[in-house]
């Protein structure tokens, strides 16, 4: 599975320690930065994570930001984009299961690393329930 990945200065410290977590489990991983901490804006990051995930590029995608807002936010403009905010594993489980999402975002300033991983591992290893789930979300789409 290839995950996509990305973040701005705020969460540049935790998207580094995701993608060696992501490594460790042989998961093909996209960096598309930021690569330092230096202040930086996050929409060309999320763009570009979502553009892969839109694209099938990469099967899902992981973005980080101080509270995970503004990426979701840039992430969800994309078609076929289905971004949720998860700072908890039962959001990231529910996300997957219940709405398909294919983005995670992640709110750095908010969470522990070791909560973060845990999230991380329930979004990439819930699958989508489908069932009811599938008729709402074809209805999230505007046109």
């Amino acid at each position: 599975m290839k995950i996509a990945v990305g973040g701005d200065h705020a969460g540049y410290e935790l998207k580094d320690v995701l993608i060696a977590h992501l490594k460790k489990q042989n998961f093909e991983v996209m960096d598309f930065g930021t690569h330092s901490k230096d202040s930086t804006d996050y929409p060309p990051f999320a763009h570009a994570v979502a553009e892969a995930v839109a694209h099938g590029d990469a099967d899902l995608g992981l973005l980080v930001c101080g509270s995970g807002n503004g990426v979701a936010m840039t992430a969800n403009k994309h078609k076929d984009i289905r971004c949720a905010i998860c700072w908890e594993q039962e959001l990231a489980e529910l996300a997957r299961a219940h709405n398909n999402a294919n983005i995670a975002a992640l709110p750095a300033r908010f969470i522990a690393e070791e909560t973060a991983l845990s999230i991380v591992d329930a979004f990439l290893n819930t699958e989508f329930e489908g069932g009811r789930h599938q008729r709402r979300v074809e209805k999230i789409p505007c046109a």
